[in-house]
């Protein structure tokens, strides 16, 4: 099982910032699920910024959420705190 995420912020263009278990801060583009769907709303910035933590993975007040495993493996390592 694939660590999972333990905080998360929301940053410009619709990335997010990620701490995940593991202890590792990875950041996971958004944008390419942003025409599918559900995740269409995710286009508003302000909603986009409601996003939390839930069950170890993201999601969003009405009810958008991506698979915990996809979030870790297709985000990629930060190079620096933001904090």
């Amino acid at each position: 099982m694939n660590p999972r995420v333990k905080t998360v912020q929301a940053l410009p263009n619709y990335y997010l910032y990620l701490t995940f278990s593991s202890g590792e801060q990875k950041i996971y583009d958004c944008s390419h699920i942003l025409d599918f769907g559900v995740f269409q709303e995710l286009k508003n910035e302000q909603y986009f910024k409601q996003v939390y933590v839930l069950d170890g993975t993201i999601a969003w007040p009405n009810g958008q959420d991506i698979c915990p495993d996809t979030v870790y493996l297709d985000s990629i390592l930060s190079q620096k705190n933001i904090n």
